[in-house]
């Protein structure tokens, strides 16, 4: 199939891989109504980040305020991991309106970090390992009170934590470097797939 007989998408831009060296760019035009509703899209997803944001640290305050920060390690580990997710959300999105013409080292580290959500996948999914752990260590004192009470020292809580940011970071890195690019100026994420 030649490069001028591939269909048309509805897709931005479509990509085709015949090796490890050669892509193939199609462009196709898009409305502009659909800009305008990616343009709209991008403004709510940034102004929930700005209230998720405000939220997390205004309830991460009340925490460390009221003093239950020192009893409370996991749940406020939870609201610090939504507080970061919700914070890159904001510098995501805000570098997504400003359209920037990528290039060089630094439109590589800006469209694989940044411009691809990596950061904020890193906190969501270490979010979601909390809450997991949160559920475990739940049920171990409920459910076990005597042994949790024995054997729950604050170590295994700490290095539990320390585990869900390395899990989601290292399934983050794994995911994006390889398959994200910067062509022309424009960031590709999670697009470039080796055959």
């Amino acid at each position: 199939m030649t490069d001028d007989s591939l269909p048309a998408s509805h897709l931005p831009v479509a990509m085709t891989t015949t090796d490890m060296e050669h892509i193939t760019v199609v462009s196709t035009v898009t409305s502009s109504s659909a800009r305008d509703i990616e343009f709209y899209f991008q403004i709510a997803v940034l102004l929930i980040g700005v209230v998720g944001t405000a939220g997390n640290a205004l309830v991460l305050y009340a925490l460390v305020v009221s003093k239950q920060h020192k009893k409370q390690v996991l749940i406020v580990h939870q609201n610090a991991l939504d507080l970061f997710a919700s914070f890159f959300m904001i510098v995501t999105y805000t570098a997504r309106l400003c359209n920037l013409y990528l290039n060089g080292s630094v439109g590589y580290w800006l469209c694989t970090m940044i411009l691809s959500e990596c950061l904020s996948w890193w906190a969501t999914v270490a979010s979601a390992i909390n809450l997991a752990i949160i559920t475990v260590e739940r049920y171990l004192k409920v459910v076990h009170p005597v042994w949790a009470k024995n054997k729950l020292h604050s170590w295994k809580i700490y290095s539990a934590m320390v585990t869900a940011w390395i899990i989601s970071f290292i399934s983050n890195i794994v995911a994006v470097f390889p398959t994200s690019g910067v062509i022309d100026g424009v960031c590709y994420a999670y697009i470039i797939w080796k055959n």
